[in-house]
């Protein structure tokens, strides 16, 4: 099965709380803004470890490249 930015999206949307979740790609390199609650308080590497545990083993098997920008519901200005 062919990762797309949709199943993703999914991914995270199932394993984190997100207020707002963007993800975009071409099948092997992928970008996403993620936002959500659980980072209030958080450093950057604890954010992104955060959505790694959501990934859990599709970040080693499916998606080879995550380029992530995580906010929190106050730092994000959509």
């Amino acid at each position: 099965m062919t990762t797309t930015p949709e199943l993703i999206h999914g991914y995270l949307s199932a394993g984190l709380e997100c207020t707002h979740l963007e993800v975009e790609g071409d099948g092997q390199h992928f970008q996403a803004i993620i936002v959500s609650p659980a980072f209030v308080g958080k450093r950057l590497i604890q954010r992104h470890q955060i959505v790694y545990a959501a990934l859990g083993d599709r970040m080693r098997e499916e998606i080879h490249a995550l380029s992530m920008k995580t906010l929190t519901p106050d730092e994000y200005q959509g």
